[in-house]
């Protein structure tokens, strides 16, 4: 019993440091994502994302770069590609926010959203206080995947999505 009940404290323990440093690709954090994302297209009356492995796989590459430069950078896009990746980029003290803060962050960019045509979008005229929500939100957005690399003193979260929003000149939803 007692071998059992320290075997469950040591998982409990490591298991914070393998989800940020394996990219985050358990069950509990594709659906915590997921929901996180899915809450807020739900309440703008938008289909729900689905999770996406491939996608989850190139977030992961993109968030161990982040996390050896030490800070935020999209990655570049190649102008060939016909149906390129969207992107959402978070960084933040290592270990203090939850997957859930991480994206309400991205989500709270509501308040600056006004409808239209992107990219005007922002009350502010900065597409930077907008652009993260309106890729959440982006109706034809219909799959996520996403991970978590813990850097040296930041944790690194990468959201990539297909298709990829923000596109000039259309609608978000």
């Amino acid at each position: 019993m007692m071998r059992r009940i320290g075997l469950a404290i040591g998982l409990a323990l490591l298991s914070p440091s393998l989800l940020a440093t394996t990219g985050s690709q358990s069950g509990n954090f594709e659906m915590r994502v997921l929901a996180a994302h899915n809450r807020e297209r739900a309440g703008m009356g938008i289909a729900p994302m689905r999770w996406n492995e491939a996608l989850a796989r190139d977030a992961a590459i993109w968030g161990e770069h982040l996390a050896r430069v030490g800070y935020l950078v999209h990655s570049s896009t190649d102008p060939r590609d016909p149906d390129p990746q969207g992107e959402n980029l978070w960084a933040g003290t290592r270990g203090y926010y939850s997957l859930e803060s991480m994206v309400g962050l991205w989500v709270a960019e509501k308040k600056n959203f006004r409808p239209g045509l992107f990219p005007a979008n922002s009350r502010t005229g900065d597409l930077e206080d907008v652009g993260h929500y309106t890729q959440v939100v982006w109706r034809s957005s219909g799959e996520v995947g996403c991970a978590l690399v813990r850097g040296r003193h930041d944790d690194f979260f990468v959201c990539r999505y297909a298709e990829g929003g923000n596109v000039i000149g259309e609608w978000p939803f």
